[in-house]
């Protein structure tokens, strides 16, 4: 009774979800990640909602956007840090065209960026995305590279917009992509920016 308890517990799980059965954690994470073949989508790190005056914007910083807090610098130092202690490989780096994000590629250090509009937020800060973004991202999740990772940097708007169930992204939380088995992608892992440099 038990065995038969067990195997159809085990049949429910399979047709639950393949994602369920994927999630990865731990050491089995970052093993998986040192292999490569996974995209990270990654909202920006902590930024204020208020766009800088002249004095407070960084020099660079010239239209003024939005950019990075203290906070949002170092994590995303640190984070970029962790990736590289670990010795993840990461290959293409797409980012949102915007100063905040572009901003945490940068201190993050993970390479030269390839801004795209399908990442922006069209100049409307929180209330950014469109549906054509949407299905972008969806489809730009299930591009698997071989032997690296591909990072997309974005905003919160557009993360809820693709994945609607996703209602608690947080300031510079990742969430790693994987192979679904059926051609498509399945969320593996969720890694907030402050839990990167303890992953081992």
């Amino acid at each position: 009774m038990k065995t038969t308890l067990a195997v159809l517990m085990g049949a429910m799980m399979l047709m639950t979800g393949f994602a369920q059965a994927q999630t990865l954690k731990g050491d089995a994470l970052v093993a998986a990640l040192r292999k490569g073949g996974y995209v990270i989508l990654t909202r920006h790190t902590s930024s204020p909602r208020e766009v800088p005056d002249k004095k407070t914007a960084n020099p660079d910083n010239t239209k003024p956007e939005r950019q990075l807090d203290e906070e949002g610098r170092t994590t995303a130092t640190a984070m970029g840090k962790a990736v590289r202690d670990l010795k993840i490989p990461v290959g293409q780096v797409f980012t949102s065209p915007t100063y905040r994000a572009l901003e945490t590629v940068k201190y993050a250090q993970l390479g030269t960026p390839k801004p795209v509009p399908e990442l922006g937020d069209n100049g409307q800060s929180m209330a950014g995305g469109t549906e054509a973004q949407a299905a972008w991202l969806k489809k730009a999740v299930a591009q698997f590279p071989s032997g690296n990772n591909t990072i997309l940097v974005t905003h919160s708007p557009n993360i809820r917009g693709a994945f609607p169930q996703l209602t608690d992204v947080a300031d510079g939380e990742a969430l790693v992509y994987g192979p679904d088995g059926k051609g498509g992608a399945t969320l593996v892992a969720r890694i907030k920016i402050e839990e990167w440099p303890t992953l081992k």
